[in-house]
């Protein structure tokens, strides 16, 4: 191996941020030797993302993950936590306030683009703030944005700029939630490096923390995104992630429903609505899933005889992967404006102020729960 090669193998790769090597292809970092030369210097992985939107299955470990999260608590530095308002509760990181510190956090909500344009802003950002205080976390600013559109970009730039002084800019968030494109759109506007992280649909993109220096010395470091089990984004096949993770405006689906009634979201859910006066439902989940509404007496038949092909996706084969459906029952209380969320794949809002019985069906291992209504 020439000294060239030697240098390579030590460097890191701009797209992800894992160290390279040469040696074994089923590893991170995996760097052929026909592309030691390239610029930018991008391990295989990445080539693939980028190039051919192919996804190979490298991750790190968990315990790598709280390694990273847990040294940010010992340094001088400004947070910005990055969250899918999408999936709220299932993005935000559980204890984040222990690991760093009495450091200041800016929350940016990103992908807000998916709501529907009357939404109150005013009344969002409250929201946001009451649940990150239920959660025991401190925010010295929040921002809602869009990654996608550049929506909220200058306020998130302008709050990072009033808040750094000057300390380094830790990035941290779950899988997916839009780190990278963020810091893409950073080193864009205000640095003149040419290399790019990597950005796919797919969860743990980022391997190793990212360092990208700024110009008094100090510097943006992008976290690997923990990756969080009880996401649907963590559980479905690739193929059905386009499915479960809306890129367009939510279209809210309204339904006036019996008690007895349910819905099925494709094949990924149900919801029951047991007991209660007639009321209507609002369902915000990707346009790509299609609703079917049925009785209740007939919708564990309906399931056990068009699963993976009615009711899909998932196809049969992949439905036979995930792990089996469990049933989460809620008793909503008269005059409690609620959501029943579930993560990475919606929720659905209880419109009327009777109270209600519902139960949800998912994956076992998914997050479900009942909040205060988003919208």
């Amino acid at each position: 191996m020439n000294q060239e090669l030697e240098r390579q193998q030590q460097s890191h790769c701009s797209g992800c941020g894992v160290k390279l090597q040469i040696g074994n292809p089923e590893l991170p970092g995996y760097l052929p030797e026909a592309a030691y030369n390239r610029e930018p210097v991008i391990c295989q992985r990445c080539f693939r993302i980028k190039n051919y939107n192919e996804m190979s299955s490298v991750s790190l470990d968990q315990d790598e993950f709280l390694r990273l999260l847990s040294g940010i608590g010992e340094k001088n530095a400004l947070v910005v936590h990055i969250v899918d308002l999408f999936d709220f509760e299932g993005s935000l990181i559980s204890g984040l306030q222990r690991f760093v510190g009495s450091n200041p956090v800016i929350l940016a909500v990103n992908k807000c683009d998916l709501l529907p344009k009357v939404t109150n802003w005013n009344k969002l950002r409250n929201w946001v703030q009451q649940r990150a205080k239920e959660q025991g976390l401190k925010t010295a600013e929040i921002v809602l944005c869009s990654a996608k559109r550049g929506q909220g970009f200058d306020r998130l730039l302008d709050a990072v700029s009033s808040l750094r002084g000057r300390r380094d800019v830790y990035v941290v968030g779950a899988t997916n939630v839009g780190k990278s494109t963020l810091i893409n759109r950073l080193i864009s506007d205000y640095s003149d490096l040419e290399q790019e992280l990597t950005t796919s649909r797919y969860p743990g993109t980022t391997l190793d923390s990212v360092k990208i220096p700024l110009d008094d010395g100090h510097y943006i470091v992008d976290t690997p995104g923990i990756v969080y089990p009880w996401r649907y984004s963590e559980l479905v096949e690739r193929r059905d992630l386009d499915a479960v993770m809306p890129v367009k405006p939510l279209k809210p689906a309204v339904y006036q429903l019996n008690a007895g009634q349910t819905l099925f979201f494709g094949g990924m859910g149900r919801f029951d609505f047991i007991q209660g006066e007639h009321q209507s439902f609002t369902c915000f989940i990707s346009g790509s899933l299609k609703i079917h509404r049925t009785k209740l007496e007939r919708a564990d038949e309906l399931y056990r005889d068009h699963r993976g092909v009615m009711l899909a996706p998932p196809s049969l084969e992949d439905a036979d992967k995930l792990p089996q459906w469990q049933r989460h029952e809620f008793r909503i209380g008269r005059g409690s404006r609620s959501d029943v969320f579930v993560s990475g794949l919606g929720w659905i809002k209880l419109n009327g102020a009777e109270g209600a019985v519902v139960a949800v069906h998912v994956p076992k291992g998914v997050k479900v729960l009942v909040r205060p209504s988003l919208i």
